[in-house]
Parts: structure tokens; C-alpha cells; sequence
């Protein structure tokens, strides 16, 4: 396997070379800055940009999260810099993705669904805008497990109480009728301790998320119980949503327009090109393995947010974790206090493919 991706990867690069020269080469004619040379590498220029109002601010803050799966937030970076935003942050907090945006630290993230519908409960100033990607989560486990009913008495490790890690997992317990506050042994642990105990069978299972899938496949540690990508119901709606600070949106709608469409129009860059994708998240430093990366990138359905309906994930996560005791309110009520899609609506015209 490895060997293939090399030979993609040697490919891609060449194909990357002889076109870029060819780029830069008309780019030198026009004098284009390096910038926008580098828009027009990623097939960034749009010429609906031109009739829209600019964006109300320039500075934009997105989350730094461990995860790759969310790809598209960092990718979007340079789109971000063609809608107009001359100064985009990556904050790192210890917060978590969706807090940060709720606190004010952060202005939109991505992140799983579970989270955002359990701050929307707690009153959080959140506006889910989008969803952008189907699946990334898996659960592994030894060789005990071979369905979630059999996790019952057992222990299973997460990164913290209330991750997303913690909260898909619970919405699976409560889909087949366990309880997940008494029927599971919760333990917390940071993702290479939770993998070697798994390895030493010291605990029964592991939820997995991009690039812990790949490296348990590749080291043979466990097996794949649950792979949320392709396993119903879990592959029929959104893992991560676009989450925004509801008064970031009321204050900025141009700019959150323009934001939201840089994210999904590099869902869809990855789409198109994962091998350039996976370079992008090593040469910045989002995570070491090209090869990890590389198949999590082909894996994950990044294509599926025109055809998907985000307020059905909502209604989904939101009956499972109310069930789990884990929120209060009625579906009815996350989505209309807790949902903007009117920009989503536009980008979907205007983004056809």
C-alpha cells in the first residue's frame, strides 16, 4: 500500500510541477502577486465574489483541533484570503472546538454534530450554518466486541468526558438501548495511552477518529466494530457541522457567507485532489503520516454536503442524546434556535457542480 501512495504522491508531484510552471509562467505575464497565484493553483477565483458586499470584518478566527477529518477548515485557508479576509487565525484553546466558538475565542469551527446540539441545549450563543463531511468515527475493540450491545459492563476509553468521541459513542449505546451513563465503564485517556491499552487488551474498545483509524489498521491493533462512514444509520447523516458565534453571524452575515463558502469549497478541493490535500495537512503541520492522512482523505465522504440535509442530523443526534439524558430540549427546538441555513441555501445555487 504504501508503496502505491509513494507512486501517487511522485505522480501527483509531477503533474503539480509541469502545471504550476505553466501557472506561473502565464502569472508572470499579468503580474499577479504570489497570492492570488496561489488562489489560482487551488482554482480559487470566482467571479460572483465581485458582486457581493466585502466581508463586514477581515479578521476571521477558526479552531485548531487534533482532528484531521476536519481538513477543510485548514484548507480554507487560502480561500479565505481570496473572500477578502487579510488576517485568518487558527486559535488553539483547550476548550474544544465548539466552546471556543461559543466563549467568543473562536468565530466558526467544524466539528461533530453531538457537541454542538449538547451547547445549543445549555444556551450557548451557536448557530449551526452547514454540513460538510459524512462519517470519520470508529469504534474499536478487541475481539470481545463484535456489536456496541456487547460493550455493556465493559470499559471503554475516550479523550474526555463530553468529546465528541464521548457523545457519538453515547448516542450509539442509546440507539440499541443501553444506557450510557450505567451501562459502559467510561475511562479517559489521551489517544496513544488509550491505543497501546487497547493493544495490551487492558481496555475492551476505542473510539477512533482520523488519523487513530488508520494507524490501529496498519499496526493491527483491534478490530473495526462500528465505521461511521458506511455503517448505518451513522453513514446517513453528518459527522461534522459548520458551528458559528450567533453574534459573529448577526453582526457579519457577508463575511459569514463568505467563510461558510471557503470551508465547502474546500470540502471540495479534497474531493478532487486528496493526495494535494494530505501534502497541505503534512507541510503545515496538522499531522505527520502523508500516508495516515492520505486514506482518511479518500475515506471520508467531504462530497456529501450538497445532497445531505443537515437539520436531519440535527433531528437525529438530537432524539438520541435526549434519550441519554444528555440534553432537554425537543429537536424541534435545537433546530430553531440553534440553525442558520439561509447561507447554506445560496451556496448550494451558487456552487453547483
Amino acid at each position: 500500500m504504501r508503496i502505491d501512495l509513494d507512486e501517487q504522491d511522485a505522480r501527483w508531484r509531477r503533474r503539480e510541477f509541469l502545471g504550476g510552471l505553466a501557472l506561473a509562467g502565464a502569472a508572470g505575464l499579468v503580474g499577479l502577486r504570489s497570492a492570488g497565484l496561489a488562489a489560482d493553483l487551488f482554482g480559487l477565483r470566482s467571479t460572483a465574489l465581485a458582486a457581493e458586499p466585502p466581508p463586514e470584518t477581515t479578521t476571521i478566527r477558526l479552531t485548531h483541533a487534533p482532528a484531521i477529518c476536519v481538513a477543510p477548515q485548514y484548507l480554507a485557508e487560502e480561500f479565505l484570503r481570496t473572500e477578502g479576509f487579510a488576517d485568518v487565525q487558527y486559535v488553539k484553546t483547550d476548550l474544544g472546538a465548539i466552546k471556543a466558538v461559543a466563549s467568543g475565542q473562536a468565530d466558526m469551527s467544524m466539528t461533530f454534530s453531538g457537541p454542538l446540539i449538547i451547547q445549543v441545549d445549555a444556551g450557548d450563543p451557536l448557530v449551526v450554518l452547514a454540513g460538510v463531511h459524512v462519517g470519520c468515527f470508529e469504534l474499536f475493540g478487541t475481539e470481545r466486541i463484535r456489536t456496541i450491545r456487547d460493550l455493556k459492563g465493559k470499559t471503554v476509553a475516550v479523550l474526555q468526558m463530553g468529546s465528541s468521541q464521548h457523545v457519538f459513542l453515547a448516542s450509539m449505546l442509546t440507539h440499541v438501548g443501553l444506557d450510557p451513563s450505567k451501562d459502559v465503564n467510561w475511562v479517559t485517556r489521551p489517544s496513544a495511552e488509550a491505543m497501546q491499552l487497547l493493544a495490551e487488551r487492558k481496555i475492551d474498545a476505542y473510539m477512533a477518529f482520523p488519523p487513530e483509524p488508520q494507524e490501529l489498521r496498519a499496526r493491527k491493533i483491534g478490530h473495526v466494530v462500528v465505521n461511521s462512514m458506511m455503517d448505518r444509520p451513522w453513514s446517513q447523516y453528518f459527522c461534522c457541522q459548520v458551528g458559528a458565534n450567533r453574534e459573529f453571524v448577526r453582526k457579519h452575515p457577508a463575511a459569514t457567507k463568505r467563510a461558510l463558502r471557503a470551508i465547502l469549497k474546500a470540502a471540495d478541493l479534497v474531493v478532487r485532489e486528496p493526495g494535494r490535500a494530505a501534502k497541505f495537512l503534512v507541510e503545515k503541520g496538522y499531522t505527520q503520516r502523508y500516508d495516515y492522512a492520505l486514506q482518511a482523505l479518500r475515506e471520508i465522504p467531504y462530497g456529501k454536503w450538497r445532497e445531505y440535509d443537515p437539520e436531519d442530523t440535527l433531528r437525529f443526534y438530537a432524539l438520541r442524546l435526549h434519550e441519554a439524558g444528555m440534553i432537554k430540549s425537543s429537536p424541534q427546538k435545537i433546530i430553531a434556535q440553534g440553525t442558520d441555513w439561509r447561507f447554506l441555501k445560496e451556496l448550494k445555487r451558487e456552487l453547483k457542480q
